[in-house]
């Protein structure tokens, strides 16, 4: 740091002690554990006792500058004998055994992981053997800077957290950067829905002009309502076409999915969605204003409130209800809007949303009412939509479908297995909805379908339990000796064929299997952005939490496929992988990533993801078929002195048992978050041919992915319905 730095450096770290020590101008144990929040007291004690140099239980700012100064801008030895002196419990010059051990259970608690006391015993002993160089029992200061030099990242990163608390912002991050949406990267990432809004945007303005034109007599307040109303006799319109999923499915399947952005249907969906409620504003505002106007100019005998709320003044084409359905119309829309806001949808209340956007039956029938000229714009979508859901009542009576089989598996995810009819065809990816009578009679819910089309007798579903149906659907099956686990004739023959199947090795050992066979109804399939992955060269899948789901079918689907490529030597165990040209799957390399937040959140999908990694060939043409990165945020990454010596035991462990101690897998789990940056710049130099990423998860987290892919050029997919 240069001295200006330096002294800016030290205004600030002056500010933030200031605020935090109040007027006794030191820091207690308990104000240092707020600051530097940490779970686990531990590292908060062993930190405070180290920044206390005149052991005054208390700690001064020069105190606090003097070690902060040493971790950030001291010598990789000065910050070396730091992190020796923190696992130096008793102080007596080298780590026993048994204070590596007390520090490595307090990191396991530190970063949210549960292991076997057996397992942290093996942590202990794999880094305390690799360290100890002269089997001499201890741990010398020299001998643990030898070991971790085998970690150069770890070396560039040395410091706390306490350090990024009172660093000050970075210059770089507080300079105004381009809008993402201003970057000729991002118009070329969404060339064809920003066509296609500013095809929308013109269409309505054309609209909007040419009914205000032909009204012009009536003045300028009348002309706007027109206008508005001709505007929402097109949108009222395209929001249903929007959502015609049969048709939308069976168009993705042909050339206009180059040109027409059907994968932002639902995004489209809400846009048109929310100019139909400012439409509708603006609408019913120039009437009330005419209204205004004409009980003013005295030239008629009618009140506002007649205007408003009477058939009297009989404006309107079937007998005067014009206004009255207007209001009405009014309220049902905004119904719809609030209802159908992310607040609702995503905080377990999926039923409020889905009952009021029934009431668009109600929003149709008032239109054809309300406007004269409305039915001509509905007749041709209405009756595809009407047919379409038709279809779909079909489908979904068409003989008996029943749940066969539940498991109930961590983190609250209730796995179903269906009987799968012979008609019933989908891709990877697909979704459906599902009706179950003994849940809800009368509720549709749609999920991923989480099996592959490969598996040609049951239909699997992974549903997380989130709301109250998801939650009913959960506790059902929970209940003990319940009605719906009695075997029958269906579950009885699955039964036979499933361990057939496991016997021979085509499906993951599921836990504690509850068969039964309750009646269902399944609506769909209906396609998703995912369809086009075995189209793609490079697929980079990234699920967040429960959003593996889809990629769960996907996998299985590309290893089903992938094994018709794969070899083995009969005289030994040795496999390899043929570069055969398949004109169904382009792929030629898969990154799969999958974020959790917590330990217990992997155990659900492990069986499978385990069996996939046994599926790989010793040997491969261009390198590893499928790559699996596995990320836990609540774990604390390896910059943060609090984790270094748990990810070092934990890597140590992995290369000596080929496993990693955290999933059971071959791939080593991440501590905290992706840095995507450097994710996609490796895949980038990786030219395995075009890149496409397929994302299911939060919004959040979408945004970042989206604007790291328009930067390094790839395609960006996320999954929606």
């Amino acid at each position: 740091m240069s001295l200006d730095e330096d002294a800016r450096w030290l205004e600030w770290v002056t500010k933030q002690f200031e605020s935090i020590a109040g007027e006794d101008k030191e820091i207690d144990l308990e104000e240092f554990k707020t600051a530097l929040k940490v779970k686990e007291s531990f590292f908060a004690e062993r930190f405070f006792a180290l920044f206390d140099s005149d052991g005054s239980s208390s700690i001064s700012l020069d105190e606090l500058l003097k070690a902060l100064d040493l971790l950030i801008h001291g010598s990789e030895t000065d910050k070396l004998k730091f992190l020796f002196q923190v696992y130096d419990v008793d102080g007596s010059g080298s780590i026993d055994p048994d204070e590596l051990r007390t520090v490595l259970k307090s990191c396991l608690r530190e970063s949210a992981i549960s292991l076997p006391e057996e397992k942290l015993d093996d942590l202990t002993l794999a880094l305390f053997e690799s360290a100890d160089k002269d089997s001499s029992g201890s741990i010398t200061f020299e001998e643990l800077k030898a070991e971790l030099e085998n970690f150069p990242e770890v070396m560039e990163n040395l410091t706390i957290s306490a350090a990024n608390w009172l660093k000050p912002p970075d210059v770089e991050q507080r300079r105004r950067q381009t809008p993402r949406y201003l970057t000729p990267a991002y118009w070329h990432n969404n060339s064809r829905k920003l066509l296609f809004l500013c095809a929308y945007a013109c269409l309505s303005l054309l609209l909007f002009t040419g009914a205000m034109l032909q009204h012009r007599h009536g003045g300028v307040w009348y002309m706007v309502a027109k206008g508005c109303g001709q505007c929402l006799n097109f949108n009222c319109t395209f929001v249903m076409v929007l959502m015609l999923r049969r048709c939308l499915t069976w168009l993705r399947a042909t050339w206009v999915v180059r040109v027409l952005p059907l994968d932002q249907n639902i995004l489209l969906h809400q846009i048109v969605g929310y100019a139909i409620l400012c439409y509708t504003l603006l609408h019913t505002t120039a009437h009330v204003i005419n209204f205004v106007l004409l009980v003013r100019g005295e030239h008629t005998n009618y009140s506002l409130c007649d205007y408003l709320l009477t058939t009297q003044p009989g404006i309107g084409w079937v007998k005067g209800t014009a206004s009255v359905t207007g209001v009405v119309l009014q309220g049902i829309i905004w119904l719809m809007v609030l209802c159908s806001s992310t607040v609702v949808r995503r905080s377990g209340h999926f039923e409020v949303f889905y009952w009021s956007h029934l009431s668009y039956v109600w929003v149709w029938s008032l239109l054809v009412v309300h406007c004269a000229n409305f039915w001509k714009w509905f007749v041709v979508p209405g009756l595809v939509f009407l047919l379409e859901k038709m279809v779909g009542i079909a489908v979904s009576h068409i003989g008996g479908l029943y749940i066969v089989e539940v498991n109930l598996l961590p983190s609250k995810v209730t796995h179903l297995v269906i009987k799968r009819p012979q008609f019933f065809h989908f891709k990877p990816g697909d979704y459906v909805y599902i009706n179950i009578p003994d849940i809800a009679k009368y509720e549709w819910h749609p999920f991923t379908i989480s099996s592959a089309p490969e598996q040609s007798d049951t239909l699997w579903l992974h549903i997380r339990s989130m709301g109250q149906w998801t939650n009913r659907l959960y506790e059902y099956f929970r209940q003990p000796e319940s009605r719906a686990t009695s075997p029958k004739r269906l579950a009885t023959s699955l039964r036979a064929r499933r361990q057939l199947m496991k016997a021979q090795g085509s499906e993951p050992i599921l836990d504690n299997p509850k068969f039964c066979n309750i009646k269902c109804y399944v609506d769909g399939p209906y396609g998703t952005p995912t369809r086009q992955i075995f189209a793609s060269e490079h697929a980079v899948l990234i699920g967040a939490g429960i959003g593996i789901t889809p990629f769960a079918s996907i996998l299985q689907s590309i290893m089903y496929r992938y094994r018709r490529r794969k070899q083995n030597c009969p005289n030994c165990h040795y496999s390899w992988c043929e570069n055969i040209k398949d004109s169904e799957m382009k792929l030629r390399k898969v990154d799969f990533i999958w974020i959790n937040r917590d330990q217990k959140s992997f155990e659900w999908f492990v069986s499978l993801l385990t069996k996939l990694e046994m599926d790989q060939a010793d040997e491969e043409p261009e390198g590893r078929f499928l790559e699996m990165h596995m990320y836990m945020t609540s774990a604390l990454s390896k910059n943060d002195m609090k984790a270094i010596g748990l990810q070092m035991a934990l890597d140590l462990l992995a290369k000596k048992e080929k496993r990693d101690s955290i999933t059971g897998l071959r791939t080593r789990t991440q501590p905290g978050r992706p840095e995507w940056a450097k994710v996609f710049q490796k895949v980038s130099e990786e030219k395995k041919g075009k890149v496409h990423v397929f994302y299911c998860g939060s919004p959040a987290l979408a945004k970042i992915i989206k604007a790291q892919c328009e930067h390094f050029g790839f395609n960006f997919y996320k999954e929606n319905f």
